[in-house]
């Protein structure tokens, strides 16, 4: 990034005295209020009128508590996660929330096109946050329901290919069935996302659910299931080797020749847009 024309901050201090926009992407809600907040974070020294936009996958809560202190300095705050995989991110064909007020997210619309394709204004500040939670937690239920149903297309005796084809032209397709199923059967189940974020992930939607008073079912047994996989293979462990603990139960294992290593976006580079509902 050096040799294209970024420049060095020895902290994130440094980084926010420099700057007209500051972005954090980062793994958890501890690491955000580190980088905000600590000994040399961004808050201590951040200008009046400079924008916090909050990338990470972090808690509605949280981001709206960091939000009111970068709003006390002067400052704007925006939570905009992505979504879409790693593999969209890498193209900037990634989908990006943003939680903000309609005159702060026309400022940043610009900022947030370079780095995306689908721009979608969500609401208040924490809406993008709810919103990214509820996004991971549908790709990780349906994630663990395709482990369940390729392990046991495998027991049944069926051809794994033809298997992934007929899932893929049917009622039952996914985006993630069209992504992480063809790195399972690969058997790289690499999709550069382990089962410690999913946990992390699946947390803090379960976390809003409870504050809201909603009473889950599925949800309390994915973040079971995900636990115990973190115990078994470790946090680090690419989350689509969940299906390991299947194979290991019925001593299969589900692969199939002629799928790809890594998920590949294959659609066309664009310019971002914003998507109005």
């Amino acid at each position: 990034m050096l040799d294209q024309g970024a420049s060095w901050a020895s902290s994130p201090a440094k980084l926010a005295s420099d700057v007209h926009a500051v972005i954090t992407c980062l793994p958890s809600p501890v690491a955000s209020a580190e980088v905000m907040q600590g000994e040399h974070g961004v808050l201590s020294t951040m200008k009046p009128g400079t924008i916090w936009l909050e990338m990470s996958t972090t808690d509605e809560a949280e981001v709206k508590r960091l939000g009111a202190v970068v709003e006390a300095k002067g400052g704007l705050a925006v939570d905009c996660p992505v979504s879409g995989g790693c593999h969209r991110a890498a193209t900037g064909n990634i989908s990006i929330f943003a939680g903000c007020d309609r005159e702060t997210f026309e400022k940043v619309l610009p900022i947030l096109t370079k780095m995306g394709r689908r721009i979608l204004h969500t609401g208040p500040l924490g809406s993008a946050s709810v919103l990214k939670v509820v996004t991971n937690y549908l790709a990780t239920a349906n994630l663990v329901s395709l482990c369940e149903a390729l392990t046991t297309c495998k027991a049944a005796g069926m051809d794994l290919s033809i298997a992934y084809e007929a899932i893929r032209i049917s009622s039952g397709n996914s985006f993630v069935h069209e992504t992480e199923s063809q790195v399972i059967l690969n058997g790289s189940r690499d999709i550069s996302f382990t089962m410690g974020l999913v946990s992390k992930d699946i947390g803090l939607f379960d976390a809003i659910a409870e504050r809201c008073g909603v009473p889950l079912e599925i949800s309390p047994l994915l973040i079971e299931i995900f636990k115990d996989g973190e115990a078994r293979y470790g946090a680090e462990e690419w989350s689509p080797n969940i299906i390991k603990r299947l194979e290991e139960a019925t001593g299969l294992d589900v692969l199939a020749p002629g799928f790809p290593a890594e998920m590949i976006d294959d659609e066309p580079e664009e310019p971002g847009y914003e998507v109005k509902p």
